[in-house]
């Protein structure tokens, strides 16, 4: 129960901080799951997901969107 106060503590204070700060920390905070992505395994339903969207992907590539693309597309709405 005590590292649930503290948890709770650090996400109060951290609902304090301006939007802009708790994005990025976000980021940062992805960004470190990123580089251990080796440790993190895909469940069966993920994989065939996965697998299907690249099967579309590859009957019609016109359909996909660069990431670039999406990103800005994201970003212009915010």
């Amino acid at each position: 129960m005590e590292w649930y106060c503290l948890v709770m503590t650090g996400i109060d204070q951290l609902r304090e901080l301006p939007v802009s700060e708790r994005i990025q920390l976000v980021e940062d905070l992805w960004d470190t799951i990123a580089l251990d992505s080796e440790s993190i395994r895909l469940t069966e339903a993920q994989t065939a997901e996965l697998n299907r969207r690249l099967d579309r992907f590859d009957e019609d590539p016109s359909e996909g969107i660069e990431w670039s693309t999406l990103k800005a597309r994201i970003s212009n709405s915010l």
